[in-house]
């Protein structure tokens, strides 16, 4: 009676290991397939460094998505407008020198076209924009002006744009200046207006 005692002992402790080992591998697999999955999120995410989307009045929208792999300045970026009420999707795919910061929408000449601006961090602590004008089913580029030279000898970057009062300015430090009027560390403002598709720069006095 003791070796079946014994045998029936053993039986009972396998049984319940093999219960033991059965529930622990299930509760792995889910741990498992969660850290999978991670990466392939933060993947993706890299592909877009940048997304914004603008709403101009219900059922109008444009978005913004810029991707690129390895260098950060590099790459390209699309436009995408969406109008739901008339079932029209129009896009633009374009290149970029430069990292997207922000976007926003502006109608600078008072045409009822909106105006789509890109800010790109072109270099280092410098900033551009590119402008897209939408109309007639369209994306119009306009130029958007550089410094003149006379800006440039006393300009260094660490530049921002700004809306006020539906009005576009620039403004940035003064550096390496000769003119006792403009002390170096003081601001430079410039204000920019928009008409007929070509932009226009007027410094304002501080």
């Amino acid at each position: 009676m003791k070796p079946l005692k014994y045998i029936s002992q053993q039986s009972a402790l396998l049984v319940g290991l093999l219960f033991l080992f059965a529930c622990n591998s299930k509760e792995t697999v889910p741990a498992k397939n969660a850290a999978e999955s991670k990466p392939a999120l933060s993947k993706n995410a890299d592909h877009f460094p940048f997304y914004k989307d603008i709403a101009i009045k219900p059922g109008l929208n444009f978005e913004v998505v810029s991707w690129g792999k390895g260098v950060d300045s590099i790459g390209g970026y699309l436009l995408l407008m969406s109008d739901s009420t008339k079932n029209n999707y129009r896009s633009l795919s374009a290149e970029r020198e430069g990292i997207i910061t922000d976007a926003w929408n502006m109608d600078l000449d008072n045409d009822g076209n909106p105006e789509i601006y890109i800010e790109l961090l072109s270099k280092k602590n410098v900033k551009d924009l590119n402008v897209y004008e939408y109309t007639n089913g369209s994306f119009n580029k306009i130029s958007f002006p550089a410094l003149s030279s006379r800006a440039k000898k006393t300009y260094g970057g660490n530049d921002k744009f700004t809306i006020k009062n539906g009005e576009l300015f620039r403004s940035y430090p003064i550096v390496n200046s000769t003119d006792t009027a403009q002390q170096n560390g003081s601001e430079k403002v410039l204000l920019y207006r928009l008409r007929g598709n070509t932009f226009s720069i007027d410094e304002i006095t501080k």
